[in-house]
């Protein structure tokens, strides 16, 4: 992710590590830009742009097949990239984007209404809508959560307790019932804060993870936080105490740091993605199995056990999970993952429904309400459109010419947005898959 201050590079973005010496290294004078990905053969790194099956650079523009396309961001002489889009839940029409260039953009499907920018200090890295569709929190590797109403104006900036430096943002959620936000750390701070978005005020800080905090949600019932974290754990979090209720670790767990995770409607199963391509459902409720595994962690001098339950360990990955979504109607889970495959899980016998294969790494996944039609976006700058059940890829959405960093749904499920590291956001038709 480009920030003010230049690239930002988590853990989770390195995949090999090399020792170089002085031959190795580019001359002082060479300005062409690098490719971050350290495997040649797998152009699905972030911060590719798109490639073609010969692994070079297309010269040539795609078709587009959208029906509108923003580009408030790309004004500037600069090249910027857009890292997040929300739909509002309730507006059908009302859009928000998020980027490198320090602002996000309220914007509506079509001609007409104005846009209203809602500037920060630094790229805008997350977007999220209240679930009434009255507020809208935006989040920035400028250490700072801002509110603002439908209309763009601005309520509150949420700060934490530390310096500036010490939070950026990585992802936002709000309350399924409550004006409350949630946000997590993407560096060393390796906390996640609460705050009421009505006045500002910060409710609790969750402390307990040794790593960046780099997903995390309210269950659907409002009444836990679970969280994520590079240090490879879990924890679930008693949201007025700020204590943790249960720890997920350990050798039965993930081995690497956890990028994702996605929480069932009955708010009992957690699913989680991990940087090597493994995911695992726990039961979030019990944290208690009839033949537990026991952890145990030494933290400041004092032993603190935990009981945990992996429900199951889903197999299908092998390379880093980027995304994670639940189906509203079936009892289904996509995951979505840099070895180019989406694959669906049926959850009441915890076992792979389907494989879809795609050209490229996986990056962010959206299913369109309650039919069962479901959309990847690519790091080829292409979006593939699923049907859930049967597992056949039905429609190619083409027009980006980068990497699909984020998919949002509009609230009358007729249209499909997504954003771009090509700096644009694009709007597809699916009404038709209602």
């Amino acid at each position: 992710m480009k920030g003010k201050r230049g690239f930002f590079l988590d853990d989770y973005d390195s995949f090999d590590e090399y020792i170089l010496g002085d031959e190795d290294l580019p001359d002082a004078d060479d300005d062409d830009k690098a490719s971050l990905c350290s495997d040649e053969e797998d152009y699905s790194d972030d911060d590719d742009y798109l490639r073609g099956s010969d692994d070079e650079f297309l010269e040539e523009a795609p078709e587009d097949d959208s029906v509108h396309v923003f580009t408030g961001h790309t004004e500037e002489e600069e090249e910027d990239e857009l890292y997040a889009i929300a739909c509002s839940p309730t507006d059908n029409t009302l859009v928000a984007t998020g980027g490198s260039d320090e602002k996000g953009i309220l914007w509506r499907i079509g001609p007409g209404d104005p846009v209203v920018e809602l500037r920060h200090q630094d790229s805008v890295s997350c977007l999220a809508f209240s679930n009434d569709g009255q507020l809208l929190a935006s989040g920035g590797l400028d250490a700072s959560v801002r509110i603002w109403d439908a209309a763009g104006n601005h309520k509150h900036d949420l700060k934490g307790n530390r310096g500036a430096s010490e939070f950026e943002i990585e992802w936002v959620r709000w309350h399924p019932r409550g004006h409350l936000v949630l946000a997590g750390s993407c560096d060393s701070d390796c906390t996640a804060r609460l705050w009421n978005a009505d006045t500002g005020v910060l409710l609790n800080t969750f402390c307990g993870h040794s790593g960046a905090v780099t997903c995390g949600d309210f269950t659907p019932d409002g009444k836990t936080i679970c969280t994520g974290s590079t240090d490879a754990t879990q924890r679930i979090w008693n949201p007025v105490t700020g204590e943790t209720v249960h720890l997920f670790g350990g050798d039965s767990y993930h081995a690497y740091g956890l990028t994702c995770l996605a929480i069932s409607s009955d708010s009992t199963l957690a699913i989680t993605g991990a940087m090597d391509g493994s995911v695992n459902a726990v039961n979030i409720t019990t944290g208690k199995a009839s033949s537990p595994v026991h952890v145990s962690f030494l933290i400041e001098f004092v032993l603190y056990v935990w009981w945990v339950q992996v429900v199951s360990s889903l197999s299908a990955h092998s390379d880093s999970i980027r995304c994670i979504g639940l189906a509203s109607r079936f009892p289904w889970a996509a995951t979505g993952s840099k070895d180019r495959k989406l694959t669906i899980w049926d959850l009441q016998h915890l076992s792979p429904r389907s494989s879809c294969m795609h050209e490229a790494g996986v990056r962010c996944v959206a299913w369109f309400g309650v039919s069962g039609y479901l959309a990847t976006g690519c790091s080829n700058g292409k979006i593939l459109l699923w049907d859930g059940r049967s597992g056949e890829h039905i429609r190619t959405l083409t027009g980006h010419t980068g990497c699909i960093q984020s998919l949002s749904v509009s609230a009358n499920e007729d249209f499909l947005v997504s954003a771009s590291y090509d700096g644009t956001a694009r709007v597809f038709q699916i009404s038709e898959f209602k």
